[in-house]
């Protein structure tokens, strides 16, 4: 194969001591070499500042933020230092798959017009000790925002993603949860976007990412996403039903969530 673009991977971490080295290594181990990894610590209070600099490969380039920051603020300063024609994302509670690269190059190679490739998953529920396949239908590619509207499929570890989309569409700062959704709703209007079917990720599911705080900000976040969509022109011909339907059944999870919050202790 001689096509062989240069990757950014973005990494943000707040205090990510436990994740941190499978993540990194699940990076350097790819089997796909031209890339960089951008590590953007947004002022962690743990450890993962003395392991982050335990890696010493030259690919891995270390920034420290002075101040904390919203996640897609800090996603989008991470951006600014990147370098690469192509940009692709891993949280540090997550890890890809050795061939998570190749595997989107490969794709690249023979459609080099396609701005978004993105795949399936694992998730691996930790708090239950069980992993499964996210997606068991097949993943929709081309001009997709209504099969995103109805059943939103992109995970943002799978991602491999044109640097140059981010000059036109930049995360969204105001969010802390829905950014990637939203960036993804975007950019799915004007571009097409290829899918690839089997799981080239692992997506941890651990109570951090499952407390009833992030249900409350989730659930707030997404109706203001909602609330701005319905009055966007370029979005005025496509169906919302399934989010609104989505959206009623986050509230009542957050009503429950504050309710046993208050009157049970948990």
């Amino acid at each position: 194969m001689k096509y062989y673009p240069f990757i950014s991977v973005i990494v943000n971490c707040h205090n990510g001591e436990k994740y941190l080295v499978h993540c990194i290594k699940s990076i350097l181990n790819q089997n796909y070499k031209n890339f960089e990894i951008i590590f953007w610590d947004n002022c962690s209070t743990d450890s993962s500042k003395k392991i982050i600099n335990g890696f010493k490969d030259k690919r891995l380039k270390k920034f420290f933020s002075k101040k904390f920051q919203k996640l897609y603020v800090a996603r989008n300063l991470a951006i600014k230092k990147s370098s690469g024609r192509y940009l692709t994302f891993l949280d540090v509670d997550d890890i890809w798959k050795k061939n998570k690269l190749l595997e989107q190059v490969k794709v690249l190679k023979k459609n080099k017009n396609i701005k978004i490739i993105y795949s399936n998953y694992i998730i691996n529920n930790e708090k239950k000790s069980l992993k499964f396949l996210k997606y068991q239908k097949k993943l929709p590619s081309g001009f997709i925002t209504q099969s995103l509207l109805k059943d939103y499929q992109i995970g943002i570890l799978t991602t491999l993603v044109q640097k140059k989309l981010f000059y036109n569409y930049k995360f969204n700062k105001s969010y802390n949860i829905i950014g990637d959704f939203d960036f993804f709703i975007r950019a799915s209007i004007n571009n097409k976007i290829l899918s690839i079917q089997k799981p080239l990720a692992v997506y941890r599911l651990h109570n951090n990412n499952m407390s009833s705080k992030k249900i409350e900000v989730y659930s707030d976040e997404l109706q203001k996403w909602l609330n701005q969509a319905l009055k966007n022109e370029k979005l005025k011909n496509y169906d919302f039903s399934n989010y609104k339907k989505y959206l009623i059944k986050l509230k009542i999870k957050k009503f429950l969530s504050k309710y046993l919050d208050i009157h049970l202790g948990v």
